[in-house]
């Protein structure tokens, strides 16, 4: 599977089957992680870390502290693209990271960008 990446008119495409997305919340300042996978029906959240709790952020039914992280299993379906939008609240953005390596995303204010399954595979084109 491949994943789009679209920013400014233009579109990214990584050819990977999973992928963490990282970022500060910004009125508590800590870290949350997520890792996807991408799947012909789209994203899928499979696993989801919080350092720390508080406001807006507190941890759900059934997570476990892990090394300082509540980790869980969020139950969301797939879905078919993740549209992420700056603040500038925190000062960055979002860190997506694969087995090829890390890129900082949305690092301005008021920049979106949406994170799509690519089709046909090998397309940079978002489904």
């Amino acid at each position: 599977m491949s994943l789009c990446i679209l920013s400014a008119g233009k579109t990214a495409t990584l050819t990977v089957a999973a992928f963490t997305l990282s970022w500060t919340h910004s009125v508590e300042r800590t870290l949350w992680e997520e890792n996807w996978t991408v799947t012909p029906s789209g994203l899928q959240v499979v696993e989801a870390r919080i350092k720390g709790s508080g406001a807006g952020m507190e941890p759900p039914e059934g997570a476990v502290l892990r090394d300082g992280w509540w980790v869980y299993v969020p139950r969301v379906g797939p879905q078919s693209r993740l549209v992420l939008a700056a603040s500038g609240a925190t000062g960055d953005g979002w860190t997506l990271c694969t087995v090829q390596g890390c890129m900082d995303l949305g690092r301005t204010a008021g920049e979106t960008i949406s994170l799509e399954p690519c089709e046909p595979l090998g397309s940079s084109q978002p489904r």
